[in-house]
């Protein structure tokens, strides 16, 4: 995923602190997402960050284990999850997970642009998947979204303003989930620019 966990810890407390961008987008993907969840279901949500959806999610579902790279972030989400008893946290990349934990859901919200290589992250998320899971997430497709950015970042990253970005299109994204195995099942983006939110079925 992104390759330094450090630039993640230095800004965990100004993330936390941030409103959510677009809370009517927010709440319908969380609405759809319940639509996905069982009192059986056992959920890996991949860099949870402070846990804010994971906690949401909690009550409707029989566990939920939330995974980050930056340990700051997990402090504040453990402290945010306290009293909340189906909710686990640990400091791990999606790759460093073992194939034999298999989830009936994953949720990877707002990574996939900042991971290093998109098809593998997916095709991770398939094997980790039980027969006829589903894959949730949203992504800024950067290509789409800002690509003026693309020759603004190799300026800032060495001075940490910008962590690791990964530039395709939803088009594109939709193309590598196709080849990893998936099936969409369910697209929301409510203008070009904003990220897509994507429900994919794992195949077979």
């Amino acid at each position: 995923m992104s390759a330094d966990p450090k630039f993640w810890d230095r800004i965990a407390k100004k993330y936390a602190a941030r409103p959510v961008d677009d809370p009517e987008s927010y709440e319908l993907k969380l609405a759809k997402t319940r639509e996905y969840l069982t009192p059986d279901s056992e959920v890996l949500e991949f860099a949870c960050g402070t846990g804010t959806t994971a906690i949401k999610h909690a009550p409707l579902v029989k566990h939920i284990h939330a995974t980050d790279i930056s340990a700051e972030m997990l402090d504040i989400a453990k402290g945010k999850a306290e009293g909340i008893p189906n909710i686990s946290f640990a400091q791990s990349s999606i790759e460093d997970l073992p194939d034999d934990n298999q989830y009936d859901i994953i949720l990877g919200m707002s990574i996939l642009h900042l991971v290093e290589d998109v098809p593998a992250v997916l095709a991770k998320v398939n094997r980790l998947l039980k027969p006829g899971g589903y894959f949730i997430s949203s992504t800024t497709c950067m290509n789409d979204a800002a690509p003026w950015l693309k020759y603004l970042t190799p300026i800032l990253q060495p001075f940490g303003k910008v962590p690791h970005l990964s530039w395709f299109r939803r088009n594109e994204l939709e193309d590598m989930m196709a080849q990893a195995g998936f099936m969409l099942d369910y697209i929301l983006q409510p203008t070009p620019k904003k990220a897509v939110f994507i429900v994919a079925g794992k195949r077979g």
